[in-house]
C-alpha cells in the first residue's frame, strides 16, 4: 500500500508523517467496517486474532484495509463460541480470554478488544504502554484515559479543533467499551461503527477497564459486601499495590 501501515503515523515524531484528528477518525471508521464485515458479512466468520496498527494498511487516499491474516481462523456463522489449542496474537493487543477462561469463552469479541487497544491509540496517537511512567495509573494509557474522562477532566490534544475534540472523546469512550474484561460487556463491530458514526450524547461511560480477572473478582466481591476485611491490614481492596500492577504491565511491554 502507497502510505505504508498504520503504525508509523501512530508516535511518530515526523511532522511530516503526521495525520489530523479527522483523518485519524475516519481511519478508525474505516477499519470497523472492515471488521465488521469479516465478523457477519461474509458466508463464514472470519476473527483475524492479530487487529494491531501494523496490520492496518493505507492505500493512496488513507482508506485502511486490514491485512496479515496469517493468524485468522475461519467459523460457520452460527458458532458463538470457539475453540483455539493455543493464545495468538500480539501482546498488548491480545483479548484477556485467550488466557483466562475463566471470564468467557473465546469469539469474535477477542477482536473487539483488539480494535478497542487499536482505536485507544488511533484517538491518541500514542502507545498504550508507558513503561517510563512514575504510577501504574500513568503507566497503562487506557486506565489514565478513564480516569480523566470520569473525573471531567480536558485531555489536551495539540492542534485539534472542536469537532475533532468530541470525536477523539468519542473514540475514547468507545475504545474502553470494547476493552471490557469480560467478553460479553463488549459491543459487537456494528455496534462499535453506529456508536461512532453517531452522537457522542448518546455513548454511556463505561465501567473502568480491568486489567486482569483478580480486579474484576474483586468488583464482584464488593458488590456482595460493604466492607471485605484484609488479613493483614483491613484493606477493602485485593488489588492496590501500584508496585504489583507496575509490574505486571512492565512484563507486557517487554513482549
Amino acid at each position: 500500500m502507497s502510505n505504508g501501515s498504520l503504525d508509523k503515523y501512530i508516535s511518530s515524531r515526523e511532522d511530516t508523517i503526521s495525520l489530523s484528528y479527522q483523518k485519524m477518525y475516519e481511519i478508525s471508521v474505516g477499519v470497523a467496517r472492515g471488521m465488521a464485515y469479516l465478523h457477519q458479512g461474509c458466508d463464514m466468520q472470519i476473527l483475524h486474532f492479530d487487529i494491531k496498527p501494523h496490520n492496518i494498511l493505507l492505500d493512496e487516499n488513507f482508506i485502511p484495509k486490514v491485512s496479515d491474516f496469517g493468524l485468522a481462523k475461519l467459523y460457520p456463522n452460527e458458532i458463538s463460541i470457539v475453540t483455539l489449542t493455543a493464545a495468538r496474537g500480539t501482546i498488548g493487543y491480545m483479548a484477556p480470554e485467550l488466557f483466562y477462561k475463566n471470564i468467557g469463552g473465546v469469539s469474535y469479541k477477542a477482536d473487539v478488544y483488539s480494535f478497542g487497544m487499536l482505536l485507544m491509540e488511533i484517538a491518541s496517537k500514542k502507545r498504550n504502554l508507558n513503561p517510563h511512567a512514575e504510577r501504574s495509573s500513568q503507566i497503562f494509557f487506557p486506565i489514565w484515559i478513564y480516569n480523566q474522562l470520569a473525573d471531567e477532566r480536558e485531555i489536551e490534544m495539540d492542534e485539534i479543533s472542536y469537532e475533532e475534540n468530541i470525536n477523539v472523546k468519542k473514540m475514547f469512550i468507545i475504545a474502553l467499551w470494547c476493552i471490557q474484561l469480560k467478553p460479553c460487556d463488549r459491543p459487537s463491530m456494528n455496534k462499535v461503527i453506529e456508536m461512532l458514526e453517531g452522537n457522542i450524547e448518546n455513548i454511556e461511560m463505561p465501567p473502568k477497564p480491568s486489567l486482569y480477572p483478580n480486579e474484576m473478582i474483586q468488583e464482584d466481591l464488593d458488590i456482595n459486601s460493604n466492607e471485605i476485611e484484609s488479613e493483614n491490614d483491613g484493606s477493602t481492596s485485593l488489588i492496590d499495590d501500584e508496585d504489583a500492577t507496575k509490574s505486571l504491565i512492565l512484563n507486557s511491554a517487554n513482549y
